[in-house]
């Protein structure tokens, strides 16, 4: 009997363990894509939603053309170039007090220094823009691109060569998306470290599950008597 309970006892708890693994790797799976599609930086020219968290190779940037004081945050054109060699205008917002970490671009830009610095790799979310900014910049693009390249922008060709949203690089973003990943990942620590406990005969889980089942078949072991007892009785009343 006691070889028997100690059987019974262990294929609870492999069964249980079973279960944590296949939640475990479930719920691994999940994060891990959750986490990809949230905080996995993607090109600016890949970008189809304000929820892609992207990047921009800043090789030329100007001085702010757009200044929100209540936020300190400063509008700014920037140039990528692709591999092909063609260059790309766009916006940027930063926040003001990290202009410093720009200068030596925007100062090569204008031609103060001439030592070439090294492109800077800015990440943030797509931002929409509105109206008032569309105005600001196009009032203000010709002070950026050299004449050569200049193109008259319009608020008909606007989206064509600017795009309808700028990069933010201020915006910190919580969304559903953020609630899901903490949750699920919050989740998964709590299963291994009840897998462990399982391992190490520490969760009374299998205790609990274990006593049920003894429980259980004494209910039916006393069930079972008292059909035939009651069987026979009425056996017995049927004959008389």
């Amino acid at each position: 009997m006691k070889k028997s309970k100690k059987e019974t006892r262990l294929a609870i708890k492999m069964c249980i363990c079973l279960i944590y693994l296949v939640a475990i790797t479930f719920l691994s799976i999940y994060s891990y894509q959750l986490y990809q599609e949230r905080y996995k930086a993607i090109s600016w020219s890949e970008v189809e939603n304000t929820n892609h968290y992207t990047y921009i190779d800043i090789q030329k940037m100007s001085e702010k053309f757009a200044y929100y004081k209540e936020k300190n945050i400063g509008i700014h054109y920037v140039n990528d170039q692709e591999n092909s060699g063609l260059w790309h205008t766009y916006l940027l917002a930063i926040n003001e007090d990290d202009y410093e970490k720009y200068k030596e671009i925007i100062d090569y830009t204008y031609g103060r220094i001439e030592s070439k610095p090294e492109p800077i790799r800015v990440y943030g979310y797509p931002a929409i823009t509105n109206d008032e900014l569309k105005e600001l910049a196009i009032k203000n693009i010709n002070k950026f691109v050299v004449p050569e390249n200049e193109v008259i922008i319009t608020s008909e060709n606007y989206e064509q060569y600017l795009t309808n949203s700028y990069l933010d690089t201020t915006l910190n973003k919580t969304n559903f998306r953020d609630v899901l990943l903490y949750g699920s990942f919050c989740l998964l620590i709590i299963i291994i470290l009840l897998l462990l406990l399982t391992i190490i005969n520490r969760d009374g889980i299998v205790d609990n599950v274990n006593k049920n089942i003894k429980n259980n078949r004494k209910k039916i072991k006393k069930g079972d008597n008292r059909g035939e007892y009651y069987g026979i009785s009425r056996n017995n009343t049927k004959r008389i």
